[in-house]
């Protein structure tokens, strides 16, 4: 299967990119099969210039771009690639799972406010049964 991605190049701490059709199971430096253009992001604008009408041509043989690829295309004024760009879920912190266990009790307030009382109360005569015993210790 063939893919149109990005290929690293350029010297540490300055990448650069060029944008080529390769077979997939290649490395990433590997053979290529044509090269599309290249994108420079250490540039202050950045730089990205590619052959539209040859990506448009590997898109119809059937070549997927990369997802990476795709969304730099997409960015920069390509049509038809949002089947391409891949959507991650966002995962939830460990505050929010349990705000979120949390939220369907705070929803119904009503059917708790009497248990909530009866806890109260409850408190309220193990604390004057614990201050007993503790004078008669005393």
């Amino acid at each position: 299967m063939l893919v149109i991605r990005f290929q690293r190049t350029g010297r540490r701490n300055v990448p650069t990119f060029r944008l080529v059709v390769a077979e997939k199971s290649r490395a990433a430096k590997g053979k290529v099969v044509e090269f599309l253009g290249h994108y420079l992001p250490a540039r202050d604008p950045h730089v990205f210039a590619f052959e539209q009408a040859r990506i448009e041509h590997w898109l119809k043989i059937g070549a997927q771009p990369s997802d990476t690829a795709a969304r730099l295309l997409a960015k920069a004024g390509m049509k038809n690639l949002e089947k391409f760009i891949v959507r991650y879920a966002k995962q939830k912190k460990k505050g929010e799972e349990e705000a979120a266990a949390e939220a369907p009790a705070a929803a119904a307030p009503k059917a708790e406010a009497p248990k909530k009382e009866e806890a109260k109360k409850e408190e309220v005569k193990e604390e004057a049964k614990g201050g007993d015993t503790a004078k008669e210790a005393a």
